[in-house]
């Protein structure tokens, strides 16, 4: 009771607010996104996330380096696949001399403890920018989940420790670990899309892969027919338990900072790791706000950070992961 109580004793200074703060943010939380793309001495700026690269595999390994130094133990794959490569059912994903493949190889040759997580959809390789096989104009679920499951495989054999399917194609979880599991592969890991939105915050990363839907008659010109409507909440803690009951390690919410509630939600219910992404909207949107000298960069950067771990994030994929562990480094 006022005045025996007062709060505010415990923000008098930094120290104190130090010692009692209930969040605590450590290299550790992060899943840090890596994109690969081909040739040599490449390190290209993607436009939409200024000072955000997209690296040739002979950079890639010094980028690795750099993580592992600043405490940074994981990483999630994506590639940026040529044009001549693409097609309707994603044959390239399956080249055991692939991008993705060698982009693995390459993480694992360089840093070997360092754990490697990869995408596993189809849009990189699909000529139409869709996550799925298109056939008679539909997004198939079950040829597609099949698709997957023989693209997880591909990138078990070439080391990765986790495969992490971002598609939201029905099924494709157990199609996935029965497949894993039926090749030996009992030790790959799935961290699940599980809660994957179909939102607007994703248009810098499609220019990061080049991965858009592409507007065509008869074609979806959107991804809202298998990623789930922004409006529903009780879904994603549905498709969430579905995905752990089918054999996930660990499941994600995607995007992050407008679905925290959806986070919050998943955590209170299921008994594995939970991860959350924090999608290339919201990086662009930071950044772009902060060039202009509307706010703060490192302040709000280490804001919303916070914000993650405290609705209930164990994992937290971020385009700021170095920026953030370079300010607790000091």
């Amino acid at each position: 009771m006022f005045p025996l109580r007062r709060n505010r004793r415990l923000r008098a200074n930094d120290a104190i607010r130090s010692l009692v703060r209930e969040t605590i943010i450590t290299p550790n939380d992060f899943l840090v996104p890596l994109f690969v793309v081909e040739g040599k001495g490449l390190k290209d700026e993607i436009p939409s996330m200024p000072n955000y690269f997209r690296y040739s595999l002979d950079l890639l390994e010094g980028e690795v380096k750099e993580l592992w130094n600043l405490g940074l133990k994981s990483v999630l794959l994506f590639v940026k696949v040529p044009d001549n490569l693409k097609d309707n059912k994603g044959a390239e994903a399956l080249n055991p001399d692939g991008l993705m493949q060698r982009a693995i190889k390459t993480v694992k040759n360089v840093c070997p403890d360092m754990l490697v997580m990869t995408d596993v959809a189809l849009d990189p390789y699909s000529a139409y920018g869709h996550d799925g096989i298109i056939e008679n104009g539909l997004i198939v679920n079950d040829p597609t989940a099949e698709f997957l499951a023989e693209m997880s495989i591909s990138h078990a054999e070439a080391g990765a420790n986790f495969v992490a399917p971002s598609d939201m194609m029905d099924g494709r979880i157990l199609t996935i670990r029965e497949a894993l599991e039926d090749e030996g592969f009992i030790n790959t890991g799935i961290m699940s899309y599980s809660a994957k939105y179909a939102s607007a915050f994703y248009g810098p990363f499609r220019d990061a892969l080049d991965s858009a839907p592409v507007d065509l008659v008869d074609i979806p010109k959107d991804k809202k027919t298998y990623q789930m409507d922004f409006g529903n909440r009780f879904e994603a803690i549905k498709e969430t338990e579905m995905d752990i009951d089918e054999g996930a390690d660990i499941v994600m919410v995607k995007p992050g900072i407008s679905y925290l509630d959806i986070l919050r939600e998943i955590k209170n219910e299921v008994d594995v790791p939970v991860a959350v992404y924090q999608v290339s909207g919201e990086y662009a949107m930071i950044k772009a706000a902060s060039e202009k000298g509307w706010l703060d960069h490192d302040q709000i950067m280490m804001e919303t950070t916070i914000a993650f771990k405290r609705a209930g994030a164990d994992i937290i994929a971020s385009y700021f992961a170095k920026d953030v562990v370079k300010i607790l480094n000091g």
